[in-house]
């Protein structure tokens, strides 16, 4: 059985899928096991096949157009980073183009086009998704979500927990640790989100418009600390599928766990925050 880049130290325990079917795998201490958890029911799913990494096929020039839309604000002041999503200061995200979106899958590029992530949709049943293909109720149900390299190992895990009204994500490392919660705080007028870990606030996403098309992050005191543009990919793609495409800019290198908490925020702007495009945008 394939190890899908587990460390050959890690514990023996439950850790998220690295072939994205399933929220959770048993690693036991050697290898991966055939045990598998979906929304805390367990069954069993013999880890064969690949792990999945969404890729959206498209012109480099165009990513590369979408850095030039977004601009250089805050950008130059540190060196790009090693090709991580943690550490690059540009991200480029490309939702795949879909006429009906049933699982949301993103491509995620560094500034110089080259794919480095992707967000993957994991941990859904058959039933769920035949609800977001006949109706518009899924908007209210749990929806959890992968960050993976491109060895479709996991780095964060990401869970929006059924809502009526507010959203919120958990944060989470491969191991299931929270680091963190993204928490709406208004429904009405410009979006906003708070940034928490540890009972403290550390920063917050606002929307700087009803539509909530392009966000400030901030830290606690204020401060931009990173930018979200969406970029516009032409009228016959924006009204006949749900592609989506936004630029990521980070200003500066962030500690824990604001590091996380601006990656899992600037990823899931989209796939989670906006789940309900109906209610954002």
């Amino acid at each position: 059985m394939t190890n899908y880049g587990a460390p050959p130290s890690s514990p023996a325990g439950w850790y998220a899928d690295p072939l994205g079917r399933h929220e959770m795998r048993y690693y036991d201490g050697a290898q991966w096991t055939e045990h598998v958890s979906s929304h805390g029911r367990q069954s069993v799913d013999p880890p064969v096949g690949g792990s999945h990494v969404p890729t959206v096929q498209r012109d480099p020039s165009k990513v590369q157009q979408d850095v030039q839309r977004a601009g250089q604000a805050g950008v130059a002041a540190w060196q790009p980073g090693s090709g991580s999503v943690f550490t690059e200061p540009i991200l480029v995200v490309n939702q795949k183009a879909k006429l009906i979106e049933v699982n949301n899958e993103y491509a995620i590029y560094d500034q110089h086009a080259r794919q480095i992530a992707a967000v993957r949709e994991v941990g859904q049943s058959a039933m769920k998704k035949a609800v977001r293909l006949l109706t518009s109720y899924d908007q209210y149900l749990t929806h959890k979500l992968q960050v993976v390299d491109m060895t479709g190992t996991p780095l964060l895990t990401l869970t929006r927990p059924a809502k009526v009204m507010k959203s919120r994500i958990i944060v989470q490392d491969p191991a299931g640790y929270e680091l963190g919660q993204i928490v709406q705080q208004n429904v009405f007028g410009k979006i906003r989100f708070s940034l928490e870990s540890g009972g403290h606030t550390w920063g917050s996403i606002n929307a700087e418009n009803w539509r909530a098309w392009n966000f400030s992050i901030q830290d606690h005191t204020g401060a931009e600390i990173a930018r979200v543009t969406k970029t516009w990919e032409g009228l016959a793609k924006t009204m006949f599928t749900t592609a989506d495409n936004y630029v990521v800019q980070v200003h500066r290198q962030l500690e824990e766990p604001l590091r996380s908490l601006v990656v899992a925020s600037a990823l899931s702007i989209d796939t989670a925050l906006k789940q309900d495009s109906r209610g954002f945008g």
